[in-house]
């Protein structure tokens, strides 16, 4: 019991490791109600002519699958439909439906009035070229499935282009651009409320912006403008979403949407302004379901971000283990004109990835900005190593090639373990 109020369950499903659902966790319990993580290990539905039965029972769900990062996507999705349909979820997965598909958000956003960049799918090639004319050169080529910047490209050449990427349909999408510097606008929004807001910088030699490719944040709260965030605010409403990370890029005509992300991350939110959106989050579900908070202790603990893992995580995080990867590891390299599984050597000892240009030509890769003299030619591709997917700004190099012609350096094996001992070969079985 909380203040003669009942305790509240909030489940948070994820089926990924992510600071955010342990700050979720960490958040529900300082504020005296019952933290569940309805990880991959931990769910049972049980349907009968009785009714269902939720394992482990819960009064509400926090949505916080990442269905961008999932291999099945709509199947997980089915999941937080079934608790949809005993208690309440937040996000609801039908509003995430539409979310995580971007050119269906756009579809959604621009039939509400909300200002979207200009964009085009189709589902033939031949549609798809003929009206990319209209875009000017270079254009964004993006799937429309996607995070933390993988499956996105700028293109200016006039090269065919086609109607899916790696089996995930893409769209195009005009380019816009300040002059002097690659900057967008991330605005955190809860229960209809800004949380907070920032800048995001993309790294030198890039063009997104992405907090996990490299980008630096700054605060960009109080000076929100009033029509960034009447713009990120409709956007939500129209999508329907309890809470939502908004990005918007300002246009000749004012800032535009160009994503609404149902499970952004918090991170370069609380790095840039101090506050998280946990706290809000959290009092959303415990309030919805009938329970009740302490709303100064909400605004004390907006001020924290505690990703120490929860009692109830699953083995792996408990085990505070990383991806392992070996000395040689089996990887899968996507550009704009297909896909590739080759060895790829693990290598620590550079700062950058590197890529023989045969396979940057053969999976058809694009410059990742404009090239000068003194920078060493470098291409985009999307690189899933150990399960993860990400785009990878790599280095052109003649130097690589023969059995490993990608050489995977530190600026992706950050997030990993290296096992020296362990090495992969052409000829071990997949």
């Amino acid at each position: 019991m909380v203040g003669g109020e009942p305790t509240i369950k909030v489940g948070i499903l994820g089926f990924h490791d992510s600071r955010e659902t342990k700050a979720l966790s960490n958040t529900i319990s300082s504020l005296g109600h019952e933290a569940i993580w309805l990880h991959e290990e931990a769910v049972g539905i049980d349907v009968s002519t009785d009714g269902v039965v939720l394992e482990p029972d819960v009064d509400v769900v926090i949505n916080r699958l990442l269905l961008s990062k999932s291999t099945a996507p709509f199947e997980d999705l089915s999941i937080a439909s079934c608790f949809a349909a005993v208690c309440p979820v937040l996000n609801d997965p039908r509003s995430v439906l539409f979310s995580v598909h971007k050119h269906a958000t756009a579809c959604r956003l621009a039939a509400a009035g909300v200002p979207v960049p200009h964009t085009y799918m189709s589902t033939g090639d031949a549609k798809l070229n003929e009206r990319r004319a209209g875009f000017g050169t270079p254009v964004v080529y993006k799937t429309a499935i996607g995070t933390n910047g993988g499956g996105t490209w700028l293109v200016d050449h006039d090269r065919q282009l086609s109607v899916s990427v790696d089996g995930r349909r893409a769209f195009i999408q005009e380019y816009l651009s300040e002059a002097d510097e690659h900057r967008d606008l991330r605005v955190y929004i809860v229960d209809d409320e800004i949380v907070g807001a920032m800048y995001r910088y993309a790294p030198a030699g890039d063009w997104r912006t992405n907090v996990a490719l490299g980008g630096e944040v700054e605060d960009a709260t109080t000076d929100l403008s009033q029509q960034a965030a009447g713009a990120a605010l409709r956007a939500v409403r129209a999508l329907e979403l309890d809470f939502a990370g908004v990005d918007l890029i300002e246009s000749p005509d004012g800032w535009v949407v160009l994503e609404v992300n149902p499970t952004a991350g918090f991170r370069g939110l609380f790095r840039a302004t101090g506050r998280s959106p946990a706290a809000a989050i959290a009092r959303l579900a415990i309030e919805r379901a009938g329970g009740s908070v302490d709303d100064a202790l909400v605004d004390q603990l907006s001020r924290e971000l505690d990703g120490t893992p929860p009692e109830d995580a699953p083995s792996t995080v408990r085990d505070d283990r990383v991806p392992v990867v070996g000395y040689t590891e089996r990887v899968t390299v996507t550009g704009i004109s297909g896909s590739k599984v080759v060895l790829a050597h693990i290598d620590t000892a550079s700062d950058v990835t590197r890529i023989d240009p045969a396979l940057a030509i053969e999976v058809g890769t694009e410059p990742p900005s404009v090239i000068t003299d003194d920078v060493a030619p470098r291409v985009d591709v999307v690189v899933e190593l150990a399960g993860d997917r990400r785009t990878v700004t790599a280095v052109l190099d003649d130097g690589v090639g023969g059995e490993t012609p990608i050489r995977i350096g530190r600026d992706v094996l950050r997030n990993y373990y290296v096992d020296v001992r362990r090495r992969i070969s052409e000829t071990s079985e997949v």
